[in-house]
């Protein structure tokens, strides 16, 4: 089973960047991740770094490995976060969201962790489905029928090393197909794209590269205001069954005329 990927990290509107991205390909096993430091405490980049650092080398063997494995090392890295928090006092708050991707080459399956708000966005056969909800007050509104409630989107309830200490969210087994194609990424990048727009630069190109390039444009046309990061994962060939290119969508994403 074919597969591609490629990767970005911008700072966008902040001083630093406390966004990881991380990538570990093998024969028998993928995992895609990317980890973001929550902000406003001391420590977001370290945490992001303890996590993206600690969950691949737990898996960094190039092997088959099952659900249950990937947990347990989801599970491990948060608990090095809360060791590095108690080893150092100036850190005790810090914090990180994950979203990670993993994929059994050998049995052709994918399922995913997450914890905060960064996404995974699965793509089939040309069209998107977000398959992440995000652990935050304002989707638990959004959920309970309140819109436009003007919550920060960003007020988490769950990230690994927080306060209150809450299990990650775990999908089940996906089996995979040829041309399906994934999207993992921070809040600073899917908060600048409509989905809409994710799905239209993928019928545009015929690579991972060329997605995220097509997929910056638009971006570069809002006001980035956090770090923005992203994973594309492609799985066999999305290219031929995805370029459905139309004048429409090649418009969304051309530069203006004078």
């Amino acid at each position: 089973m074919k597969i591609t990927f490629a990767s970005t990290s911008q700072i966008g509107g902040r001083d630093s960047n406390q966004d990881l991205t991380g990538s570990l390909p093998g024969d028998h096993r993928a995992c895609f991740l990317v980890c973001d430091g929550v902000a406003g405490l001391p420590g977001g980049d370290k945490a992001a770094r303890i996590v993206c650092d600690r969950l691949l080398n737990e898996l960094n063997q190039d092997r088959r490995y099952s659900p249950q494995e990937t947990r347990l090392a989801v599970e491990k890295s948060a608990r090095s976060v809360r060791e590095a928090q108690q080893i150092n006092p100036k850190f005790s708050h810090m914090s990180t969201t994950l979203a990670a991707l993993f994929i059994d080459r050998d049995q052709q399956l994918a399922w995913w962790a997450h914890a905060g708000d960064s996404r995974i966005y699965h793509f089939r056969r040309g069209y998107i489905y977000q398959v992440t909800r995000d652990h935050s007050l304002a989707q638990q509104m959004k959920d309970a029928g309140y819109e436009n409630t003007g919550i920060n989107s960003n007020l988490l309830y769950n990230a690994l090393g927080a306060e209150v200490e809450r299990d990650a969210s775990y999908s089940d087994a996906l089996a995979l197909e040829d041309g399906d194609a994934f999207l993992v990424c921070t809040d600073g990048f899917w908060l600048n794209l409509t989905s809409q727009e994710m799905e239209q630069a993928l019928h545009m190109v015929n690579s991972p590269d060329e997605w995220l390039a097509l997929m910056q444009i638009a971006i570069n046309r809002s006001a980035k205001s956090d770090n923005l990061s992203a994973v594309a994962v492609w799985v066999g060939s999305p290219q031929e069954t995805t370029l459905l290119q139309s004048l429409s969508d090649s418009a969304r994403f051309l530069p203006p005329r004078d």
